[in-house]
């Protein structure tokens, strides 16, 4: 059984389809990329299994249980998932300690001295340990993304989703976290990642998602639709982000 199974999801905003009987597995452990152009539904679909946004139509079942159902206790089922958006979201006027114990100390009741010896761990993952005390606009734009990172795997979450998590870093600054990222791959964290990094997404994804108009056109290992794309739609998009 997929960890992320995605079955024939609709979304729409008003007259816009953004996801068009969307389907696709996420396997325990694997990593797969969502590539294409702007509009074409990749964060919208992030959202929508993080339910920040109700799907019209289809089912989302995550460890086997249907997180679609109105039922559903959403904030158990995002306790369960980090999600890490392009902008840091970082609280301006707390410490980078401070905002990664903020959810576990407030939603998830762990007690202060555990929640901080949990963070100052993450953060040392990460890469941040001595950065603790720091209020996020003393830290790089690369060290605040990390930060944002480090806040969503605190609650050892068993699917992250990260959405364009490098497009507002300086050039310089997109390596660190690509290899974050990359390190979390090779430890085995399940994850769904937007990206336009095609070197990284060739370097790291088991499998390779692109869309196309909300509908997922080509599926397969990176090898596949990055270097031998079926598809003619796919073959456009990838000849005009190489130029």
């Amino acid at each position: 059984m997929s960890l992320l199974s995605i079955h024939k999801v609709r979304k729409s905003f008003g007259s816009n389809l953004v996801l068009d009987d969307f389907s696709l597995d996420v396997e325990a452990g694997e990593c797969v990329v969502l590539i294409g152009a702007s509009g074409s539904g990749k964060s919208t679909l992030l959202r929508c299994v993080n339910l920040l946004e109700t799907v019209d139509d289809g089912v989302i079942e995550l460890d086997g249980a249907d997180i679609t159902d109105p039922r559903i206790d959403t904030d158990k089922v995002r306790s369960g998932i980090g999600i890490v958006f392009q902008s840091y979201n970082l609280f301006p006027h707390l410490s980078v300690l401070d905002n990664v114990t903020l959810a576990p100390i407030r939603v998830h009741r762990v007690p202060r001295d555990l929640a901080r010896t949990q963070a100052l761990r993450m953060l040392d993952r990460v890469g941040l340990a001595d950065k603790a005390s720091a209020k996020p606009d003393e830290l790089s734009g690369g060290q605040q993304q990390r930060a944002a990172i480090a806040r969503a795997l605190v609650n050892s979450p068993k699917l992250m989703l990260l959405d364009e998590v490098t497009s507002a870093l300086d050039p310089e600054l997109v390596g660190e976290v690509l290899d974050l990222l990359r390190e979390l791959s090779s430890e085995g964290m399940t994850m769904l990642i937007c990206t336009h990094e095609m070197t990284f997404a060739r370097q790291v994804a088991d499998k390779v998602c692109f869309l196309d108009n909300g509908r997922p056109l080509e599926v397969g290992p990176p090898a596949e639709v990055l270097e031998s794309p079926r598809e003619p739609r796919t073959q456009e998009f990838l000849r005009r982000i190489r130029l």
